[in-house]
């Protein structure tokens, strides 16, 4: 709660996890401080790429919500649990979390007429960080927290989402 009074939700957003290719490396699938913000987090975001069940069932298990899509190096038995782009409404913002968005070029003017009942757009696939504005839309990619490709850290993201506000989105990195 905001001194206000007003509900204040916490969101952990990560993608690309290439569980266990990538994350296997780490107890659980995942990074310690990534783990650590899982359980802080009112709501846990992953745009895709999981690669395996375990780390879903793992997540399913241990965050206090998820919401999530799967992406496209996710299998049958992944599109089977969750749909290809996921949609909730939390602390007033309509959230969308899809994997692919396509090039980075025209990449915000797509996004709002693909999604245009989303005030914020998670995505991944790119495994690169990305917060952007565009057209009363926010997209945010969270990068990833195994699999840094060719960025120096791995990332991922937090946020709060309150009355109809996406806020204090911080880009968080871990070296390697």
């Amino acid at each position: 709660m905001r001194p206000d009074g007003c509900r204040l939700s916490t969101l952990l957003l990560v993608s690309d996890t290439h569980h266990p290719a990538r994350g296997g490396a780490h107890p659980g699938g995942l990074p310690g401080p990534v783990w650590d913000a899982v359980d802080a987090a009112d709501v846990v975001v992953h745009a895709g790429d999981w690669c395996s069940t375990d780390l879903l069932d793992r997540l399913e298990r241990r965050a206090a919500r998820l919401l999530a899509c799967w992406g496209n190096n996710d299998g049958a038995d992944l599109r089977a649990r969750l749909p290809e782009t996921a949609r909730a409404t939390i602390g007033g913002v309509r959230v969308a979390v899809t994997h692919e968005t396509g090039a980075t070029q025209g990449r915000e003017r797509r996004a709002r007429r693909d999604h245009p009942e989303a005030d914020l757009l998670v995505f991944g696939h790119s495994h690169v960080p990305w917060d952007s504005h565009a057209d009363g839309l926010r997209l945010l990619n969270p990068g990833s927290p195994t699999d840094r490709r060719r960025m120096p850290t791995f990332t991922w993201m937090t946020l709060t989402l309150h009355d109809g506000v996406v806020d204090d989105v911080v880009l968080h990195h871990l070296e390697p």
